[in-house]
């Protein structure tokens, strides 16, 4: 039987505070039942909207916060502020203590992340945490990062993205061995930047037993699922992101006014109502909600600001998987396997025998 999972809760986060994290939470409690919560905000606000949800405040340890992270706080404003009184860096910090196994907060990504990796601290070889998520695919979902973490990367950073995104790929897709690209303006090698084909170079010389390294991978194969795991810096991946979320909505707007154009457009969505249903059930940003940050020495999950209760339900959800099939530990063995497969390659005694070998 698995091990109960506890959640600590920002419940002021978001645009909407703990009117949406309570119900969200208690959503979440319906589909994975070993949970329960710390949750952290002002009492005087979310004590009634827990009373409102019986079972839940059953499982539920209150923490009165005093301080709430505004989303429009600069990252250094939130820790001048917030740390150690936020609700949000009260989350984090029970991750720290072992009082809880993973955080949830839907607020301001910045302050978040900073305070994420100032209580935290990064795992051991990994110089920056990153922003990965699920991304709906034609062929049904991949993973995509950075999705604006940090903004730039080496060629180490590119790789140890890979190494990252492959660790959550086998938990939120169930594939022993993903499939993994590097996100270039075009597939041919000689192509992109220097940082790109040296982790590329990197990537396929180490055949890393955890990944299989497809090469390189342009924009609109994310979307046609082409790999498991999509690697961008962040800059290019918040575009990119984005850029989705915008044409999400855009041809929403389209199929709404195509539909109610006139009495035959009208007569033809009766028919196609279910198949509308399905395509906006897949398209519904709330199935995918929830962000994870790799690379942290704990596990932080950051929801959309404006998410409904179901979509973060769904963010709460990540991170129970998360902790179940122990990500920090997959994350901390690819790693390991990483090194010793870059020192076996550096050692001349090694390369040599290899060339004698050839």
């Amino acid at each position: 039987m698995a091990n109960p999972v506890r959640i600590a809760l920002d419940a002021m986060g978001g645009d909407h505070g703990p009117q949406v994290i309570v119900p969200g939470a208690a959503l979440a409690l319906k589909s994975r039942p070993d949970l329960s919560f710390l949750m952290f905000g002002d009492e005087a606000l979310v004590r009634p909207c827990l009373d409102a949800h019986p079972e839940l405040a059953a499982r539920t340890t209150l923490v009165h916060s005093p301080v709430s992270i505004r989303m429009d706080d600069k990252p250094s404003q939130a820790l001048r502020k917030g740390r150690r009184t936020s609700s949000m860096w009260m989350a984090i910090e029970a991750v720290k203590r072992g009082e809880a196994d993973a955080a949830v907060s839907a607020g301001n990504t910045g302050a978040l992340m900073a305070m994420a990796k100032v209580c935290l601290h990064t795992m051991a070889a990994i110089d920056r945490p990153a922003l990965a998520a699920r991304w709906p695919t034609a062929r049904g979902a991949s993973v995509v990062l950075d999705l604006g973490a940090s903004i730039g990367a080496d060629a180490q950073h590119l790789v140890d993205l890979a190494i990252m995104g492959a660790a959550m790929a086998s938990i939120v897709l169930g594939i022993e061995r993903p499939t993994v690209g590097l996100l270039n303006v075009g597939v041919e090698e000689i192509k992109g930047l220097e940082e790109v084909k040296a982790a590329g170079r990197v990537l396929r010389e180490a055949d890393f037993p955890a990944l299989d390294y497809c090469g390189f991978v342009e924009g609109d194969d994310i979307g046609a699922g082409t790999v498991d795991v999509v690697v961008t810096e962040g800059f290019t991946g918040n575009i990119a992101l984005k850029t989705a979320e915008g044409t999400a909505r855009q041809i929403g707007a389209y199929l709404k006014s195509a539909m109610g154009g006139d009495l035959m457009s009208k007569i033809g969505y009766l028919f196609a109502r279910r198949a509308f249903a399905k395509l906006k059930d897949k398209m519904d940003p709330r199935r995918s909600n929830g962000g994870v940050f790799l690379g942290l020495a704990g596990i932080v999950i950051k929801s959309h600001g404006g998410a409904d209760a179901l979509g973060f339900s769904g963010a709460v959800e990540i991170g129970h998987d998360m902790v179940q099939q122990k990500l920090l530990a997959k994350i901390g063995e690819m790693i390991a396997q990483s090194q010793d497969r870059r020192a076996h390659a550096s050692d001349p005694a090694t390369a040599q025998a290899a060339s004698g070998t050839a």
